[in-house]
């Protein structure tokens, strides 16, 4: 078993261009923090833990950061959890993506079960091999996710679907001809909306309206095709820094860039001793601590489906959204 594994921190140290300055950024894995498709690390302030996600599983994952402890849950009934979205006012209330339905789970971070008490929305009914993927909200409390094809080939059928949600309305399309919906991020001080669709290879920009939740003028601001199609990086999850540069997980590459999405150049490359770096998300007392989900299909070796934290980045980022539903 993974957790009887005892893995050692993994340090590293960067040479500045400019006046031989030295940083160094720390890689350390959390305690039994295991899961087969890790996803959707979410940072709630009001419990300083770390929610997510073992997808394929059905389960969702509290870190601790006080006791330094994961506590896991099973969904009754269900075998996907996409994502997990603490819901504002209502701390054991969650939105999960099971299949193509995003629910509401009761759930205490600590009981081994969790229960479905509703239904938010369903999307795309009839497409049975489709599912929800990574979703997060908007920092006005509205859900954005989508979908992709899980049985079959998704670079092939791109069947997928990104959507928006408010309480009290109805779910729209934002974008079609989806591959792997993937990583969301918003930046207030640039009116920007950054969004992956994994089999595009790339990170797209958009002018963002925060009172109406309209995106327009999509631009490819990161690119990671390579010379060949065996080698593309594949981007999944996306976050963001208060100075505004992006964070993107790469599935295949066993990194995460540090891009400034204003000039397209990576600052920083945050290496991880697995392959299937699936996203990120900063949290911490300081919000200065990068938690990373990583995943363990296609028999990756240990320490795949470790989830790690990195410290000493000199950065900060912003908590999860709550959802308002």
């Amino acid at each position: 078993m993974l957790t009887s594994i005892r893995f050692l921190p993994l340090t590293i140290a960067l040479t500045g261009a400019l006046f031989g300055l030295t940083m160094s950024y720390k890689v350390e894995p959390l305690p039994d923090s295991y899961a087969g498709l890790g996803e959707g690390p979410h940072w709630d302030v009001a419990t300083q833990s770390l929610y997510y996600v073992d997808l394929e599983a059905g389960k969702l994952l509290r870190y601790d950061f006080k006791q330094n402890k994961v506590y896991k849950t099973q969904i009754e009934g269900e075998s996907f959890a996409a994502f997990v979205l603490p819901i504002e006012g209502k701390p054991q209330e969650f939105a999960v993506g099971c299949a193509r339905r995003v629910v509401i789970v009761n759930w205490d971070g600590v009981s081994p079960v969790a229960k479905v008490v509703r239904t938010l929305f369903e999307v795309q009914p009839e497409m049975d091999k489709n599912r929800l993927n990574d979703a997060k909200a908007d920092p006005r409390g509205r859900f954005f996710g989508g979908t992709m094809r899980y049985i079959g080939d998704e670079f092939e059928f791109r069947h997928g679907e990104l959507y928006k949600w408010e309480a009290g309305g109805q779910v729209s399309i934002v974008k079609g001809d989806v591959g792997i919906s993937n990583g969301l991020a918003w930046d207030e001080k640039a009116k920007k909306f950054y969004y992956i669709d994994t089999t595009d290879y790339e990170v797209k920009s958009y002018d963002y309206d925060f009172e109406t939740g309209v995106s327009s003028n999509p631009k490819v601001i990161f690119n990671l095709r390579k010379t060949s199609p065996k080698d593309h990086l594949l981007p999944d999850g996306l976050t963001i820094d208060t100075e505004g540069n992006l964070y993107v997980a790469t599935f295949n590459g066993a990194t995460i860039f540090k891009v400034n999405p204003n000039t397209g150049k990576v600052l920083l490359e945050i290496k991880f001793p697995t392959k299937q770096i699936t996203s990120a998300a900063f949290g911490g007392p300081n919000l200065d601590i990068l938690y990373v989900t990583t995943a363990a299909k296609f028999d990756q070796p240990a320490p795949a489906g470790t989830t790690y934290k990195v410290t000493g980045l000199n950065a900060t980022g912003y908590p999860g959204a709550y959802l308002k539903a």
